[in-house]
């Protein structure tokens, strides 16, 4: 007998809605289903209130792009002047920790050689990037590790499903080129010169 294959998971919201569409269009006084259940008039309001709503999700997220862009900006003005005023500090200090204090900076710490690997990254937290298809990823910093590996999966995880995902210097990577609806899961590794950490919990998240 055959069996009804909607396939819904890997239909995006846009295409959901046209599917409902269709659906109504063929149904509307079809003679094989005189008593649809749920009625069409139910399924054409869920596509109605499902596309209003998505369009007032993109513009959402055109707005949160151009927020985004303007305080990258903002991040990237403030960045330059408080390193130039660290060079400015840090030639008249000539090296005097408590002049450099005095200016409201820190001192870095004397770099102490180590023979271990870096500890595992813990909270690794993905959430919705800026754009469709990017997925960011934060974490907490390792102490020691000078870079770390992100892998990543699709559905069903298994041992053989990981592939590279990217490398990041920093706590926090964006995962690009993704499929738009589509369940993506995610792990993080330390490295130092020493090797690398265990992976970290594994984090999913549903690509925009």
């Amino acid at each position: 007998m055959p069996k009804i294959k909607l396939n819904l998971s890997a239909l995006t919201v846009p295409e959901k809605i046209a599917k409902a569409r269709q659906i109504v269009t063929k149904m509307t006084g079809n003679v094989h289903f005189p008593t649809p259940t749920p009625n069409l008039v139910s399924v054409s309001d869920a596509a109605d209130f499902a596309e209003n709503a998505n369009g007032q999700a993109q513009d959402a997220r055109q707005t949160a792009k151009q927020k985004t862009s303007a305080l990258n900006q903002a991040e990237d003005r403030i960045d330059k002047l408080l390193n130039q005023i660290a060079g400015y500090v840090e030639s008249i200090a000539g090296g005097d920790e408590q002049t450099i204090l005095s200016a409201g900076m820190d001192v870095r710490a004397v770099a102490v050689a180590t023979t271990d690997t870096p500890g595992q990254p813990q909270a690794l937290t993905p959430t919705v990037g800026d754009r469709d298809g990017e997925i960011d990823l934060s974490w907490d910093t390792v102490t020691g590790a000078k870079s770390y590996v992100i892998d990543r999966s699709g559905e069903p995880v298994t041992a053989t499903s990981w592939s590279h995902g990217g490398v990041s210097t920093k706590s926090n990577f964006t995962a690009e080129a993704l499929n738009s609806g589509t369940r993506y899961w995610f792990r993080v590794a330390a490295v130092n010169s020493n090797g690398q950490s265990g992976w970290s919990d594994p984090a999913t998240k549903i690509a925009p």
